[in-house]
């Protein structure tokens, strides 16, 4: 699981500058919630979840690890394509969409740290 999570934020990586650069040419800074999520709960939250569950296979193992994998890899493209679309036509009708995946999102993440905190000890 941990290789995976590391996989996909270099994904989310690619994505996030990639924004960064669209919105550094255009000198067009609209996408900046989008590009600053993307890299924060994409990149740097997955990528340290990775790391964590390689280093310690019983986080992966547990359920609280499956939960947390499952509900940020669906909560997260969710909100951030639905504040991509709130954003570029300026339309707000997809606010719950980017509420549902908000919720989505921190629910996966509050299970990653309950996670954390039971299952990783001290050797």
């Amino acid at each position: 699981m941990g290789i995976t999570l590391i996989k996909i934020s270099a994904v989310y990586f690619a994505i996030g500058v990639a924004i960064g650069y669209y919105m550094s040419s255009a000198h067009d800074y609209a996408l900046t919630p989008v590009h600053v999520h993307i890299n924060l709960l994409g990149w740097t939250a997955l990528t340290l979840a990775g790391i964590l569950y390689h280093t310690f296979p019983i986080l992966a193992k547990s359920l609280s690890g499956k939960i947390h994998f499952w509900l940020h890899n669906i909560g997260l493209p969710l909100m951030m394509l639905g504040l991509f679309f709130v954003v570029v036509f300026e339309n707000e009708a997809l606010l719950p969409l980017v509420a549902t995946g908000a919720t989505v999102t921190s629910l996966g993440i509050f299970s990653f740290v309950f996670n954390v905190l039971k299952n990783l000890k001290a050797s």
